[in-house]
């Protein structure tokens, strides 16, 4: 979009919005539930820990009575691959959010109504009906699972002491947001900014707990390729795409628009190179810091709490917390969820295994959250008799353009330079080189 300089309708905005918000609630159920639920289910922790089993069937559920099970025994039989109540379910639940995210975008993963200037999807109030009552007993299951998922990792804090240090790491998180509000969203580099900031998801670096920027023209600025350990020659002799942004500021060599891949395969030395990945880092003017994810969602909540900037009712962050706000189900109560900052016993900054995985369960409820608002928005324009989802572009002659997003798993960039109508260098940045990347 950014690219061909076109700004989608705002319906076509609220679908994809919807689209990537299904695709959260998707893969964040199943990989925390059919995959990461194994790692604390009964069949495991007999295997690993059987003193932590025992202790976990004589342990009453401090919210036995949201989720429905009595002890956190019970929770981890629950869990059990393929044979647990809870995992069983988990697999239905995973098939009516695919089904939403069809509703929306047409086809699971690859999405075949997605374009340029928009989406082909045809909207009508049973479209969204249809995605609604889907949403509401997904609304209703995450009552009963955020609860349940608190009830066990914190039960591995006090069941393991020394537990928090698990997978534990420096707090160098990247999110370059997601969700983009069509109100203020142009596409623009020069604006990119401001409608960032924007975002319901908002972007941000945060560095030993602290949130460095929220702008997306500086983290654009701050990343860096660097060969690390990899198997590839430098570039530092190619020729420069671009020498400076919209804006003025200096790019660098080392930046996705002006990287060359040059493959050079050899013998795997872990003194030399040893991998096919690179090394991403952001640049804060002094360090070259290796971001990470945190697979996703924690990333996420940490830059959009310390922001303070999203409020769309359902969602609120408050400058250290992100609070969660769920309406009245089928069975249960209006229901208020909030998801704090975590720290050690110390005080510091905490991002772990435990916490990582908590961070996805809050991070399932908060996009139920957001897409509830997206519905109402989308309907309302269909109300108003505004249908139109797709706007007509041009492919320019020249032209230089990023994206940023957040994937499931987190940071996604792309990175494109177009001479004489076509593409003449290209880098897509997903979480994998983030997470993965080398020395």
């Amino acid at each position: 979009n950014m690219a061909y300089g076109v700004r989608p309708p705002h319906l076509g905005e609220w679908i994809i919005n919807l689209g990537e918000a299904a695709e959260y609630m998707f893969d964040h159920n199943i990989f925390q539930e059919n995959l990461v639920g194994v790692d604390f289910c009964e069949k495991m922790v007999a295997e690993t820990n059987p003193g932590v089993l025992e202790r976990a069937n004589a342990t009453e559920a401090p919210h036995a009575a949201d989720h429905g099970y009595r002890t956190i025994g019970d929770i981890m039989r629950s869990l059990n691959p393929l044979e647990g109540e809870f995992y069983r379910e988990a697999l239905q639940v995973s098939r009516s959010t695919r089904e939403m995210f069809c509703l929306m975008e047409g086809r699971h993963v690859h999405p075949s109504t997605l374009y340029p200037g928009g989406v082909g999807t045809v909207a009508t109030v049973q479209l969204f009906t249809d995605y609604l009552t889907r949403l509401m007993r997904y609304v209703e299951f995450m009552k009963r699972v955020v609860p349940m998922h608190d009830d066990l990792f914190d039960f591995f804090y006090e069941a393991l002491p020394g537990y928090e240090e698990v997978g534990r790491r420096r707090v160098l998180l990247g999110c370059w947001g997601s969700l983009n509000n069509p109100e203020y969203c142009d596409f623009t580099y020069r604006n990119m900014a401001d409608w960032g900031r924007k975002m319901f998801v908002t972007p941000g670096v945060v560095v030993d707990g602290q949130l460095v920027t929220t702008s997306l023209v500086d983290i654009n600025l701050g990343i860096r390729i660097l060969l690390g350990h990899s198997f590839y020659e430098d570039w530092e002799d190619k020729e420069m795409f671009v020498t400076h942004d919209e804006l003025g500021n200096p790019i660098d060599r080392r930046h996705p628009w002006n990287q060359h891949t040059i493959p050079a395969p050899q013998k795997r030395d872990f003194d030399g190179a040893y991998s096919w990945t690179m090394s991403p880092r952001w640049f804060d003017g002094k360090d070259f810091l290796p971001l990470d994810t945190g697979g996703g969602p924690i990333a996420r909540l940490w830059s959009t709490a310390l922001a303070g900037l999203v409020d769309c009712g359902y969602v609120q962050s408050t400058g250290h917390s992100v609070k969660i706000n769920l309406p009245r189900t089928m069975s249960r109560p209006e229901t208020t969820f909030e998801w704090k900052i975590p720290v050690d016993k110390q005080g510091k900054p905490l991002s772990n295994a435990i916490e990582r995985d908590r961070a996805r369960t809050y991070f399932q409820a908060y996009s139920a959250g957001v897409a509830l608002y997206f519905v109402e928005q989308a309907l309302d324009e269909i109300r108003a008799g505004r249908t139109k989802t797709w706007e007509s572009f041009n492919v320019p002659q020249d032209a230089f353009s990023c994206g940023f997003t957040e994937a499931v798993r987190g940071v996604l960039s792309h990175h494109m330079v177009i001479r004489d109508g076509k593409i003449a260098n290209y880098h897509p940045y997903p979480p994998t080189p983030w997470n993965g990347s080398v020395r």
